[in-house]
């Protein structure tokens, strides 16, 4: 299953595939490199297995190798290493682990996607570099792994010559700035033309990270807090109206916040602010103003500028872009024809 594009100056791509690897995280960069070489590009795709046997995916598919890590006789301009749900378990294969290591070394570039990172990181690849994964797990790969700098709201990271990428499709976008770096952006736009993703979307992952229940915390009278927050995110929520609703003072509210919670009672509001403006942005026609002032923002101006700020893009931007895919839509119906 070789995708070949031979000749002087091409590179040669290696995707290293394991059993449960998840699919798209394969595809999602092959796809890039091999539209690429309909523009102009000049790459090689080979499938590694440890072995060289087909292994099966997480979603049932079975999928082929090319070769096994033994019959790789020349290293990779890129190594690409997919994730999978089942990364909890694939993190204590030594073996694989071991493997993952040597197609590092033979490489110039190495480049994880989703939860691949987690197999990097436990190779002791990411040591003192930046780097990302989905935003569902960019907090456990910073606890497992403290020496790692972990970025939550990136879309790719790169770090000498270490990548590494948020959840699935995010391969595609850390793919499509390889191919931008070989070959200019003009090739890097026709591939996402083609493909019609972005060539650069836009925002970060905390578009996608839903807070949709507060913290656990061990202290019930802070618990009674953060579920009023949740409850009715646009009543008044200050520092010292927390304080006093819970019968403590200022600073020991602030002190709680930051032991249990993990961040500062002003962040914890506005994220449940930002949530409930999601929501309502992606179901309803409301317009910003009320939206604002539902969610405890005040004013259009105040929830453009948190959105902007935590989300990097407007309000309108984000209705726009994730209340529906478009799949569906009705068409107005003809003069004279009733629906």
């Amino acid at each position: 299953m070789h995708h070949e594009h031979r000749g002087a100056g091409s590179r040669t791509v290696t995707v290293f595939v394991f059993p449960g690897v998840r699919l798209l995280d394969v595809t999602g960069p092959i796809e890039v490199f091999t539209t690429a070489n309909e523009f102009g590009g000049r790459y090689r795709v080979e499938i590694v297995s440890q072995d060289g046997a087909e292994v099966i995916t997480s979603a049932g598919t079975r999928l082929g190798a090319d070769l096994s890590v033994d019959d790789l006789t020349e290293p990779s301009d890129i190594l690409v290493i997919p994730g999978g749900p089942e990364w909890e378990t694939v993190i204590k294969d030594d073996a694989l682990l071991d493997v993952v290591r040597r197609l590092s070394d033979q490489a110039n570039c190495t480049a994880s996607v989703c939860t691949g990172a987690f197999l990097l990181a436990a190779a002791g690849l990411l040591d003192r570099r930046r780097a990302t994964t989905h935003w569902r797990h960019t907090r456990e790969l910073a606890l497992r792994f403290p020496s790692v700098r972990v970025d939550p709201d990136a879309i790719f990271v790169r770090d000498g010559r270490m990548m590494t990428s948020a959840g699935v499709t995010a391969g595609i976008d850390l793919s499509l700035a390889l191919v931008e770096d070989h070959h200019g952006a003009e090739v890097a736009r026709a591939v996402a033309k083609d493909m019609v993703v972005f060539m650069q979307r836009p925002g970060g992952q905390s578009q996608f990270s839903v807070r949709s229940l507060a913290p656990h915390t061990r202290q019930e009278m802070l618990r009674g807090v953060l579920d009023a927050v949740a409850e009715n995110p646009g009543a008044n929520h200050t520092l010292s109206a927390m304080a006093r609703r819970a019968g403590v003072s200022v600073r020991h509210m602030t002190r709680l916040f930051h032991e249990e919670v993990g961040t500062t009672p002003a962040r914890y509001v506005e994220d449940i602010r930002l949530e409930a403006a999601q929501a309502m942005l992606e179901t309803g026609d409301d317009p910003m103003s009320v939206v604002a002032r539902r969610t405890g923002f005040g004013s259009s101006e105040s929830l453009r500028r948190a959105f902007v700020r935590r989300l990097g893009v407007t309000p309108g931007a984000y209705r726009t872009s994730f209340r529906t895919t478009g799949v569906g839509a009705e068409d107005p119906a003809p003069d004279g024809v009733s629906s």
